[in-house]
């Protein structure tokens, strides 16, 4: 049984003049225990709107969001449920994200009273410091007296001190700076291995995702354009967005190839274009895909992608397309 799951899932805001704006679009997604699934896109894509669903911070206008099998009640004013609160988030931003006013022990300290599931007892400030690397007597120091990857790591001891089995992280490396955005990063995973959590890991950054990831999900204008183990995604991507990704990473093998532009902007999610969300901007469209929004379809095991084109030369190869190399690059963080 997954950890975290969402079943067609939209999530929709009031718009200007009436018209609703479709940040979500119908996304399933799971997330199991001990895996590290990676959100990535553009900016304006829906993927902090689908974290924030995911843990119930905004309500999904459509669909299910589960957690441990069971449908996950949204944040409001009451207290969450007990068994819910194994359930957690790491926000972007660690300048904002912790009190500036308040001690590190008294920050984490609130991790400690959301309570736990299962009778398990509440971890002591201390103690979810040393989890993340940092000394016990930073639990006297204020926020400030920090440094941004220090910062990030204290938000996650708060997230840990409640002793959590699920973490959602939207986007916990952006502000960061190189080594910082490494370090985090390789923390996240240790705990995900260690403590046998669920991760779902929303970024930007394809080469930090391609380094920590077990499973990449490809978001275009709130839809899943591919999905699939991260290793193919990365060396046999389907997708035309998921190859102008990639080719829009800079490449460090020192060949002096400059990295491909993407063309346009993303379109405004209140008015999505007809047929395939991408087409306006994909160098292979045809004509159909101004028509008709395809689905996801399999191209390999756990593998799909949502592409008219690429389902086309599927077929033409007998179920299996051809093999298209990504750019190369470090996998290490």
């Amino acid at each position: 049984m997954s950890l975290l799951e969402m079943r067609d899932v939209h999530v929709t805001y009031p718009g200007t003049a009436g018209q609703d704006v479709t940040a979500v679009a119908g996304v399933d997604l799971s997330v199991e225990a001990g895996q590290i699934v990676a959100l990535v896109g553009e900016s304006g894509c829906g993927k902090s709107s689908l974290g924030k669903a995911a843990v119930g911070l905004v309500p999904a206008s459509r669909g299910a969001v589960l957690y441990e099998g069971r449908p996950l009640t949204p944040i409001g004013r009451k207290a969450r449920p007990r068994a819910e609160r194994r359930l957690q988030m790491v926000f972007q931003d660690p300048f904002s994200s912790l009190n500036p006013r308040r001690k590190v022990g008294d920050l984490i300290a609130d991790g400690s009273r959301v309570g736990t599931a299962d009778g398990l007892p509440p971890m002591r400030a201390e103690e979810a410091l040393e989890q993340v690397g940092l000394p016990a007597n930073a639990v006297g120091r204020f926020p400030h007296q920090f440094s941004g990857g220090q910062r990030q790591r204290i938000a996650i001891a708060r997230v840990l001190a409640a002793r959590p089995n699920c973490i959602v992280a939207d986007e916990p490396i952006s502000a960061l700076d190189a080594s910082a955005q490494a370090s985090v990063a390789r923390l996240l995973v240790d705990l995900v291995r260690e403590m046998e959590m669920g991760l779902l890991f929303i970024s930007h950054d394809l080469s930090i995702v391609r380094a920590i990831a077990d499973v990449t999900m490809v978001m275009y204008l709130g839809r899943i354009a591919e999905a699939g183990p991260t290793d193919r995604a990365w060396n046999a991507p389907v997708h035309p967005y998921s190859q102008a990704l990639i080719e829009a990473i800079p490449r460090p093998d020192g060949t002096g190839r400059l990295p491909s532009e993407l063309p346009g902007d993303v379109p405004d999610p209140a008015r999505p274009p007809s047929g395939c969300r991408f087409h306006p901007r994909c160098p292979r469209a045809i004509a159909r895909c101004a028509e008709v929004e395809p689905a996801r379809v399999a191209h390999a095991p756990g593998h799909d992608a949502a592409c008219l084109v690429a389902e086309a030369e599927r077929d033409a190869e007998g179920g299996s397309l051809p093999r298209r190399e990504a750019s190369s690059l470090g996998q290490s963080v």
